[in-house]
């Protein structure tokens, strides 16, 4: 299919949703002749601001208050070296000229929520793109560094840059990624696999304690991501601290689903992933309640399982818990940009085409 086709080069996203998003937005500023003067406007202030500064900062930088402040989440120029002439000045520039744009892309009236937010996004990673902090010539960081270490910290980034391309294109995994196997560097926790079908593998870990907890623990990550999510290494794993507490734990690892799974669905992951898991666990354990714990998508899927079984009367889960779950999917944030009619029909295509 031609749409599966295209999402292989675009990671699954509609290539024209952000094109006439940027589109509709250029006819709408361009027929704006009240937001041309709003804008004008700010952009005159903009500049003055920014020469004031230059100015006061040529002669009392230390006394100098900053014509703009970055976002408490903006990182990019905390270092002191950002402070210091000529840097000072490419990061106000930077900052005064993002805010504009900012303004820019909310202010301009008849297009709808989700063109803003989509117009906005998109600017922003662009501007991003360009920040001075990306450069090695208008970063000071890297160039104190880079003198200090005669170069070699630049000789070193494009040794790494090229083995990474290299890798990427004889489709290897990345350096370093051989150090980290499962067993051995990663999820360590003896355990053994009690069941599998065509979609899931049921691990259940060896307790560590004489005695332990009556009820099981039942794990469910999301199946975009590894079991071992919750068991990387023994100083910081879940999985570990929970078996050392006395509970008998079981971990749920979902199989990577290819082109011949095109046809499951939700109903598929709900009974023959976690329906399927919950029976297997009572069969090892039974005329026990069952806790169980879902991460991120896995935790999504659990509250389905769990409302499913609250409606059919089946008493099988004595709790819940939920870590980084969504239910509400009615404010995803910038996730709801790239989610509508046609991109979903694209991720169907892409899925249709290769199973994920």
């Amino acid at each position: 299919m031609f749409n599966a086709f295209v999402a292989g080069f675009t990671g699954g996203t509609d290539p024209k949703v952000i094109p006439l998003a940027l589109l509709d937005w250029w006819v709408k500023l361009a027929w704006s002749p009240g937001t041309h003067a709003r804008l004008t406007e700010k952009a005159v202030r903009k500049m003055l601001r920014f020469s004031l500064y230059a100015a006061q900062s040529m002669t009392d930088p230390a006394n100098t208050p900053p014509a703009v402040l970055p976002l408490p989440q903006d990182q990019r120029f905390r270092s002191p070296g950002w402070q210091h002439w000529p840097f000072n000045l490419m990061s106000q520039s930077f900052l005064l000229t993002q805010q504009w744009w900012a303004n820019a892309t909310t202010g301009v009236p008849a297009l709808t929520k989700n063109q803003k937010d989509l117009v906005t996004f998109v600017t922003r990673q662009l501007l991003d793109l360009v920040s001075p902090s990306n450069f090695p010539h208008t970063n000071p960081e890297v160039i104190e560094t880079t003198l200090k270490e005669g170069g070699m910290n630049l000789v070193r980034g494009q040794r790494n840059w090229w083995e990474d391309w290299m890798r990427l294109s004889r489709g290897e995994k990345s350096l370093g990624s051989e150090q980290f196997k499962p067993g051995e560097q990663v999820a360590v926790t003896p355990g053994k696999v009690v069941f599998r079908n065509h979609l899931i593998e049921l691990i259940q870990y060896a307790p560590a304690t004489d005695k332990v907890h009556p009820e099981p623990l039942l794990i469910v990550p999301a199946w975009i991501m590894k079991y071992y999510i919750l068991d990387l290494s023994p100083h910081n794993s879940m999985v570990k601290y929970l078996v050392q507490q006395g509970h008998t734990v079981f971990m749920l690892s979902w199989r990577n689903p290819t082109s011949e799974d095109r046809h499951l669905g939700m109903e598929d992951y709900l009974h023959e992933g976690i329906m399927t898991a919950l029976d297997a666990v009572t069969s090892i354990q039974p005329g026990r309640q069952i806790h169980a714990a879902g991460y991120c998508l896995g935790g999504t899927l659990l509250a389905i399982a769990a409302a499913a079984l609250g409606r059919a009367c089946d008493q099988r889960l004595k709790s819940v818990s939920l870590l980084a779950a969504q239910t509400d999917f009615s404010e995803a944030g910038e996730l709801m940009l790239f989610v509508n009619e046609t991109q979903v029909s694209f991720l169907e295509s892409m899925m249709w085409d290769r199973g994920v």
